[in-house]
């Protein structure tokens, strides 16, 4: 989700230039604590997807603890509880993003689609800057 390299096919016209360009979005509280970025959207998705924490940190090559650090530290951070966790038993546990966390997780990907697209103009002007200069 951070490459702009590989979300820019439409530049391919630019790829005779001797650059490759990156970027990162994240949120991070005023006092510099990781809120969200790449790796918690990517987790919040699966845990989404599998409905299970356990699962989604497999699938990220993370331990649990981990992925559940994360996912506290996020909630205390905003203030909500993104996911619901159940207890295993007889048939395991199953973890559901809440309400909120639902739509956290919508507002984030929306806003980073919308970062996106300002990039790829902002990039695109700059590459064709570039190719100009030789």
């Amino acid at each position: 989700m951070n490459s702009v390299v590989s979300e820019m096919d439409n530049l391919k016209k630019y790829k005779s230039l001797p650059v490759n360009i990156h970027y990162k979005v994240w949120l991070e509280s005023v006092h510099g604590e990781g809120i969200m970025g790449d790796g918690k959207w990517t987790l919040l998705r699966l845990i989404d997807e599998k409905g299970s924490l356990s699962a989604a940190a497999n699938a990220l090559g993370i331990s649990y603890r981990k992925a559940w650090g994360d996912i506290k530290k996020t909630e205390t951070l905003l203030g909500f509880p993104l996911i619901n966790k159940q207890r295993g038993g007889a048939l395991g546990g199953a973890s559901t993003l809440t309400k909120l966390g639902a739509q956290w997780l919508e507002l984030y990907k929306s806003f980073h689609n919308r970062m996106n697209k300002i990039f790829e103009k902002e990039i695109e002007l700059f590459l064709r800057k570039l190719e100009n200069m030789k």
